[in-house]
């Protein structure tokens, strides 16, 4: 795993990517997996991700992420 940090980290030099650009990106795509492990559930993403539900709903907001889950739409009979 280290390794494949490292390896992200060196590409991410190469590429001229920013670290706030880099930290930003990886918090978004951070946030949104337990976001969808917990189909949603902003109270238990945020006790995974070990900060306060308030907190996420402000990252959230911030970093653009639809917190709403694929949801099946019923069918009307």
């Amino acid at each position: 795993m280290k390794d494949q940090l490292e390896a992200l980290v060196l590409q991410m030099i190469e590429h001229d990517i920013g670290f706030e650009d880099a930290v930003a990106e990886f918090e978004r795509r951070f946030i949104k997996r337990i976001l969808e492990n917990s189909n949603g559930n902003q109270s238990r993403a945020a006790k995974a991700l070990g900060i306060h539900r308030n907190t996420l709903s402000r990252k959230i907001e911030i970093l653009a992420l639809d917190q709403r889950p694929n949801r099946r739409k019923r069918l009307r009979r």
